[in-house]
């Protein structure tokens, strides 16, 4: 049902630096920044001819990874995306399965502006999944 990886998500304490890190330094392909309002997130994406690195930072007061990086003030890991063909099949088959899915378990519109789902991090080894309509 998964198909490739999508993303790498990486949430950091300072947008600004590790975008410079990413480019200057490793010399990645990143895009500009981008306030998603909806997810509480600001994102840059770093790109790989692999896959992608999306690092994020908390935006606005309710912001889902403010309590990540309060926990994580260097930053880590976040999460994991994978790229699915149905999203609503992909789900309702992870649902039967005994996965949960974050949220009301309705889609919501992500970065790429395609619609995501998370699953909960327990079910999946301790790793915060999100499957992404392609």
């Amino acid at each position: 049902m998964i198909g490739r990886l999508n993303h790498v998500a990486i949430v950091v304490p300072d947008l600004a630096a590790a975008t410079a890190t990413y480019r200057d330094t490793l010399g990645a392909k990143v895009s500009a920044a981008l306030d998603l309002p909806d997810h509480g997130v600001t994102t840059v994406f770093v790109e790989l001819p692999n896959t992608k690195i999306e690092l994020l930072h908390p935006f606005g007061e309710g912001s889902p990874i403010a309590k990540f990086l309060a926990s994580n003030p260097s930053g880590g890991i976040h999460h994991v995306c994978y790229e699915v063909e149905d999203i609503l099949a992909a789900r309702d088959k992870l649902k039967a399965d005994g996965l949960r899915v974050l949220g009301d378990g309705e889609p919501k519109i992500g970065a790429h502006g395609k619609p995501v789902l998370f699953l909960h991090p327990k079910d999946l080894y301790g790793t915060l999944v999100e499957i992404e309509k392609v």
